[in-house]
């Protein structure tokens, strides 16, 4: 029997350049992404993000799918099918309704677009009989119990919509997945979630902020509003009313947080009920499955699986003796598990997973030498014998290294390969590297990276089984060790804990061992090397400019040691020039107030309600240059302190001439 190829799916329809229709939704299939899959066993997965830079990005995943068939050496040609994370009905359903609203625009339905999109990009005219559709929640299922290593298990998809349903409760086995019961989008916790978020003014994407929010509140203030808002019943069900949120919470006299403004203890208190409530509605319906079903394991997946405080929960409720949470259970998971629901030759062996590094890597040795060799008026390096030995000084010494290594990860979290790494210890590191680094709120928390043997020595570790290695549960560090672990314990006591396993990656593991041979504290903070503005870096070139325009204090590239030559924050680009990322645009306007004649320049993403930035004229005037080798030391200071802060905010890319 031949090698089975197959190519797993998920994102939306627009090209890179423009979108499918001009008033489309932001969040219009978001999360794409592209995973190869040869016989059951995965070749490549990467998310569009990576490579376009835009966070959740709703493009077609052209570059994705590239990058896959790049990093598995073979074409599209070579692939035997692809598979769509949605039903194809709803799929063609939801594009019907952005024709509808833009009749100037033909209508073309997602078999002909993916076909379009793909021979647009890779110049391959795909057929449309080998396109498949998975429906969304079993693509989710399917890579969660095919993952998980047990052969038969409770298998839970709990997100904000998948198709028509929110929730879907299976039985798997090795014979396959069987579906218990589903909720219909009228119960969707995801839903709530994503209500709940923008009342704290955070869009969607932003749920694990308000998750980090949670422990600084008290739930009791807004418990009953909430409470209002749903009913528990018999056999897992229960209602959730979503319009009654607001009006109760008006009634509550809740003023919404509006984006940009400070967190007041109402705002808070309102975090900590939010989690509250869907910790209950969870542990409720999960219960009920357990006892009806008699099954001892569950895997979980869908967005509101990557809800790490309420896995944690479920872990320590007792209810099951194994719980699995796949690392990548958002909407880009589902591309994968499309692939593996569609692939008929594929091992139904039960394989537990401990690592999901499947993105592209870096490149060998002489492949990151020359690229920074490309940088050297910005940067000095040096090939280190033990980069780990060094490394682990570094860190222990106090410095804050960003880590780069091998291929990405594949799901939201930094778990080795794309980090950025300080010690634990002093509880100043969390606020440091929040204020200098992420720019991000000083509440938010980082998380430990520890070694297997010392895991249940600092954190409460349950007698439960828990898949630790990405991240995915909240656990209580132990009372002894919060004040030596400062940097990595919130507010109540806990942490998203991270069990580094030798075998899966043991250059990662080695360096944290080290750190405890140097400090006695075999731990590590952990947290995603990107900045504020971007999605977690991808290859060198992102890890140089990440690097550059932030505060970090040294940057590894595979067994390479990088130090900048200039100031953190403010690199020397004397020789570096201006590019524009591919979906960013210039824009001028011309407005009269009265006599006066006012233009305004503007920078602006080409995407449904992309961010803009106004600029200078002498700014919009280098930016319109065609020829992008204007180098930036010709520029006045005041034009290129602009030009920095536009790179720092991933407006425009600066590169060496």
């Amino acid at each position: 029997m031949t090698a089975m190829l197959v190519l797993g799916l998920s994102g939306g329809f627009s090209r890179e350049d423009v979108e499918l229709t001009p008033d489309i939704q932001d969040n219009f299939f978001h999360d794409a992404a592209a995973c190869l899959l040869r016989d059951g066993h995965v070749l490549a997965a990467v998310e569009q993000e990576r490579l376009n830079r835009i966070k959740q990005t709703t493009k077609f995943p052209a570059r994705a799918v590239r990058a896959c068939l790049a990093e598995a050496g073979v074409t599209l040609a070579d692939v035997d099918r692809i598979s769509y994370y949605f039903r194809e009905d709803f799929l063609d359903a939801q594009l019907h309704m952005q024709y509808m609203n833009n009749p100037d625009i033909p209508v073309v339905y997602s078999r002909e677009l993916v076909r379009r999109r793909l021979a647009e990009e890779l110049g391959t005219d795909f057929p449309a009989d080998r396109i498949s559709y998975t429906p969304h929640h079993l693509a989710h299922a399917t890579a969660t119990f095919a993952h998980s290593g047990m052969s038969e298990a409770l298998v839970v998809v709990i997100d904000a919509r998948g198709d028509d349903e929110s929730w879907t409760f299976y039985r798997g086995t090795e014979s396959g997945l069987e579906q218990l019961t589903t909720h219909s989008v009228m119960h969707s916790l995801g839903r709530l979630y994503l209500i709940g978020t923008a009342m704290l003014g955070y869009k969607m994407g932003d749920e694990y902020k308000v998750m980090g929010l949670a422990p600084y509140g008290d739930p009791e203030r807004y418990r009953p509003a909430f409470d209002g808002c749903y009913t528990l019943r018999d056999k897992g069900a229960f209602d959730l009313d979503l319009g009654a949120l607001l009006p109760a919470f008006a009634m509550n006299g809740f003023t919404w947080r509006r984006r940009g403004e400070g967190f007041g203890q109402d705002h808070k208190d309102f975090a900590a009920a939010l989690q509250e409530t869907v910790e209950r509605i969870t542990l409720h319906a999960l219960t009920h499955w357990r006892e009806a079903t008699g099954l001892g394991d569950l895997c979980l997946s869908g967005g509101v699986a990557h809800n790490c405080t309420m896995n944690g929960k479920v872990l320590r409720s007792g209810l099951f003796d194994r719980v699995f949470v796949h690392p990548a259970s958002h909407d880009a998971g589902a591309a994968l598990g499309a692939a593996l629901a569609a692939d008929d030759q594929r091992d139904r062996a039960p394989k537990q997973l401990h690592a999901a590094n499947w993105g592209p890597g870096i490149g060998n040795r002489d492949q990151i030498r020359t690229e920074l060799l490309a940088w050297e008026p910005l940067v000095e390096f040096e090939e280190c014998d033990d980069i780990v030995a060094r490394t682990a000084d570094l860190l222990a010494d106090g410095s804050v290294v960003a880590w780069v290594q091998g291929r990405s990860e594949f799901g939201p979290r930094a778990l080795g390969n794309r980090s950025i790494l300080a010690d634990p210890r002093p509880k100043e590191n969390q606020t440091r590297i929040n204020a200098m680094i992420k720019m991000r709120e000083s509440f938010r928390p980082f998380a430990p990276v520890v070694t297997t043997e010392a895991a249940e020595k600092y954190f409460e570790i349950p007698s439960a089984e828990g898949n630790f290695d990405f991240m995915s549960f909240v656990l209580p560090v132990r009372e002894e060790h919060r004040a030596a672990l400062g940097a990595v314990t919130h507010v109540d006591g806990t942490a998203r804990v991270q069990v580094v396993d030798p075998a899966a990656n043991p250059r990662f593991s080695e360096l944290v061992t080290r750190f405890g041979d140097r400090t006695g504290v075999p731990v590590l903070l952990n947290t995603s090397f990107n900045n504020h503005a971007e999605p977690i870096v991808q290859n060198v070139r992102d890890a140089l400019a990440t690097y550059l325009t932030t505060g970090l204090d040294r940057l590894v590239i595979g067994d390479f040691l990088v130090r900048r030559k200039d100031k953190p924050g403010r690199p020397a680009l004397e020789t570096c020039t201006v590019v524009l990322p591919a979906a960013v645009r210039l824009a001028e306007s011309v407005q009269h107030d009265g006599s006066r004649r006012v233009v305004t320049h503007e920078l602006f993403f080409a995407l449904a309600k992309g961010k803009r930035r106004t600029v200078s004229p002498e700014a919009y005037a280098v930016l319109s240059r065609t020829d992008s080798q204007t180098p930036i030391g010709t520029l006045t200071d005041e034009l290129r302190t602009e030009l920095h802060q536009l790179w720092q905010d991933r407006f425009i890319a600066i590169v060496p001439c």
